[in-house]
């Protein structure tokens, strides 16, 4: 792709009162919530398009979760670190490049800005989850033991909320049900 072709795209998905050039090669688009940058390199051979996701401080906890869904689930678009922020990050060479393929990366850019912590944040309790199970098999328990000592973990206030209504503690341990039901075959 050309730059007219960027600007193009960009203006196709945005409108022209949201993008705007800030330098050669390089256009912002600025939303109400999102900031979008899509820079060419400086011998317009490679497309960089970034997007904000969050601060590093608020990511740290989560970074081994980021990585994995750069190996697992983001296709042509990766989670990166720099300057202190978790970026979403699309590189292509602009000469292979086809609006097609910016159209796609862009909404799963767009994707991954909306989702926030949300993916990360239920990959990390999953892999809890499976450890919670893990060692639950090892000391020979069954689904029903776990599932008893979570319960008798919540009624003695050791998980949940202090303040924590009846209602919500067993929606809680419902959820815990559902998950502990769905992995518990799965890990040996």
């Amino acid at each position: 792709m050309i730059p007219s072709e960027i600007a193009d795209t960009l203006t196709e998905l945005f409108g022209t009162e949201t993008v705007g050039a800030i330098a050669p090669g390089s256009w912002q688009v600025e939303t109400a919530t999102f900031r979008l940058l899509v820079m060419l390199s400086d011998d317009e051979s490679w497309l960089r398009v970034l997007l904000p996701i969050m601060p590093a401080s608020e990511a740290q906890p989560f970074l081994e979760q980021f990585l994995e869904a750069n190996f697992d689930d983001t296709q042509e678009v990766r989670y990166a670190l720099q300057q202190g922020v978790i970026w979403g990050v699309f590189q292509h060479s602009s000469g292979s490049l086809t609006a097609e393929d910016l159209r796609g990366a862009i909404a799963r850019l767009i994707s991954l800005h909306q989702n926030g912590l949300n993916n990360v944040f239920n990959r990390l309790i999953e892999k809890r989850i499976r450890q919670i199970i893990q060692a639950a098999k090892q000391q020979g328990q069954s689904l029903e033991a776990t599932m008893q000592n979570l319960d008798r973990f919540y009624a003695e206030g050791l998980m949940g909320e202090i303040d924590q209504t009846s209602q919500a503690r067993e929606e809680v341990l419902g959820v815990w049900r559902y998950q502990l039901e769905r992995l518990w075959n799965e890990i040996q």
